[in-house]
């Protein structure tokens, strides 16, 4: 009798060794990603619906600034974000010892040359304020389209790391006024004309094919180099999260969205 109770346990232990191996932990089917609200929160709207036919939720925290999403990536409090380029991406991670990488280019925004004060490239008067972005990458963005409309010359090379300091000729005597990029299209009233970033002009209504008196080139150096991208902390990029947000972010129906939605002024690259 102890014999045959001696192997009934043996053999429930091992059953439960057994069952305890073949168990797999649940798949997390939470994706937490941070956005600017405008448009990456509203193209992650559509990706969501996506997602949901697949079992996953995506939720989406909105930001009005480009630190705290990636601070909130690199200590994992976001699966995600989505609001930048790569150019400030490698800034950000120079600056702050941050390990973030890019996982997919998905739009890109043109920047324009906005009307304040002054309604035209034409009536620019001597010595008018110009407001740029005053963050490293999207400074020297603003800088190249000033340039491109002949308004100012940068020493030869200055390129995609340009600042003020890098302005060789003025003839207008051109007071640049560096603002948060935020701020720019708020400070429209108090200046002659502002440089804004894609996802600000469309935040505060304005259209850059309507509204806009200079946009960048398609073709140009810096709408090559400044697509949005996806971007999460190092060693997560084969996460399958991440990859089902990737599909749901590159499919046809998130295509369509942007094309209709801001008919020019967000580009889908995929």
């Amino acid at each position: 009798m102890k014999k045959f109770l001696a192997v009934l346990i043996t053999v429930a232990l091992f059953s439960a060794i057994l069952t305890g191996c073949g168990k797999t932990e649940a798949k997390n089917t939470t994706i937490k990603i941070g956005a600017s609200v405008t448009p990456h929160a509203e193209i992650l709207e559509v990706a969501k619906e996506i997602l949901a036919k697949k079992g996953y939720t995506l939720e989406i925290v909105e930001y009005n600034d480009y630190v705290l999403p990636n601070i909130a990536t690199d200590t994992g409090e976001l699966d995600a974000n989505y609001f930048q380029h790569l150019p400030y991406l490698k800034n950000f991670n120079e600056e702050n010892g941050t390990k973030l990488v890019s996982v997919a280019a998905i739009h890109y925004e043109p920047f324009g040359i906005y009307p304040g004060k002054t309604k035209s490239l034409d009536e620019l008067p001597d010595g008018a304020v110009i407001a740029v972005p005053n963050d490293t990458t999207n400074e020297a963005r603003a800088l190249l389209l000033l340039e491109a409309q002949g308004l100012i010359k940068l020493k030869e090379g200055a390129g995609l790391t340009a600042t003020v300091l890098d302005i060789e000729s003025n003839p207008k005597n051109l007071v640049i006024k560096e603002l948060e990029a935020a701020q720019l299209a708020r400070a429209l009233q108090d200046v002659d004309l502002a440089v804004i970033n894609g996802n600000y002009a469309i935040d505060a209504g304005l259209n850059v094919n309507r509204d806009a008196l200079a946009v960048e080139d398609k073709d140009s150096e810096a709408a090559q180099t400044y697509a949005n991208i996806v971007v999460v902390k190092e060693g997560n990029e084969n996460n399958e999260a991440i990859k089902a947000l990737l599909e749901a972010l590159r499919s046809e129906e998130v295509r369509k969205f942007i094309n209709e939605k801001y008919e020019g002024a967000v580009i889908p690259i995929f």
